[in-house]
């Protein structure tokens, strides 16, 4: 029996059909799971935690390759279907719950202290409606993870492993670069699926830095300032950041961009993310000066 087989026999025997509400789409190519296990570089002494293995077309791969295998999978139905097909197999954990409100690092520090995993590695064929948040949360928990292998829209996929100021440059862009070292795997089409989504997907790697790609002096500044520029993107970054009120004032706006040697007209898809760190840093001397004088 094929993949395409299994899928459609496992769809007709728990008599279920794709949650649209869950963003559900059941990957049917061996070819792009191979690839997406195989770019994870996955070893006999790591950790894979699989963010919504849906079916579990993927999950027999993962298994073959890690130690263990922690299923995060929201829909009930679908933790019944994993049980049931991984019932033999003593290296995989599944877990009834939303991604966005599991405890992560404490699950992570017990597999290392118990289990001695060596590394820790997210794969996941993510929806799309919520592919932004679990990212974020991924990177900004500060876990005690080496790569995140993940499938996702083509257009949002290019705009996370974007060099910043290039032509797909997002708010976000800035944010994975500052955490990760990223590449892209494939593209997918839509017909890998059942059902096929309207839209391309793609495959990325991204592999956390041990050092951020930028030294701030505010971390949560730095972004804040990112996250405000891009609130008015069509204006320049001037008017943007005076709109928002991260400058005072268009004289003290029009002095830091001369300080910084940036043109007075540049807009925020243009500044690298060094010229961000760099206005990030004049700003937190502005406030500090300003706490010390008051």
């Amino acid at each position: 029996m094929n993949i395409i087989e299994e899928t459609k026999y496992l769809l007709k025997k728990y008599k279920i059909k794709a949650n649209k509400n869950l963003g559900q789409n059941f990957l049917i190519d061996e070819g792009v799971i191979k690839d997406i296990v195989n770019s994870a570089n996955i070893g006999n002494e790591d950790l894979v935690i699989e963010i919504g293995p849906g079916l579990g077309n993927m999950t027999q791969m993962l298994l073959e390759k890690a130690k263990k295998v922690i299923c995060v999978e929201l829909d009930k139905k679908m933790i019944k279907i994993l049980n049931d097909r991984f019932i033999t197999c003593d290296n995989i954990e599944l877990i009834n719950e939303d991604i966005l409100k599991l405890d992560l690092n404490n699950i992570i520090k017990e597999e290392k202290e118990k289990n001695g995993i060596q590394n820790v590695k997210i794969v996941a064929n993510l929806p799309y409606y919520i592919t932004t948040p679990i990212i974020m949360k991924l990177l900004e928990s500060n876990l005690d993870i080496s790569t995140i292998t993940i499938m996702i829209q083509k257009e949002v996929a290019d705009r996370l492993i974007e060099i910043p100021s290039g032509k797909n440059t997002g708010a976000i862009t800035y944010t994975i670069y500052y955490y990760c070292k990223s590449k892209k795997i494939r593209e997918v089409n839509n017909t890998c699926f059942i059902p096929a989504p309207e839209v391309t997907s793609e495959v990325i790697n991204l592999e956390l830095r041990e050092e951020p790609a930028v030294k701030v002096m505010d971390k949560k500044i730095f972004f804040n300032i990112i996250k405000s520029a891009y609130m008015q993107r069509r204006k320049t970054l001037l008017n943007g950041l005076l709109n928002t009120g991260v400058f005072l004032n268009k004289e003290e706006g029009e002095e830091t961009l001369k300080k910084l040697n940036l043109r007075p007209d540049i807009r925020a898809e243009n500044l690298t993310i060094e010229d961000f760190a760099r206005l990030t840093n004049l700003f937190c001397s502005r406030i500090n000066k300003q706490n010390k004088n008051s």
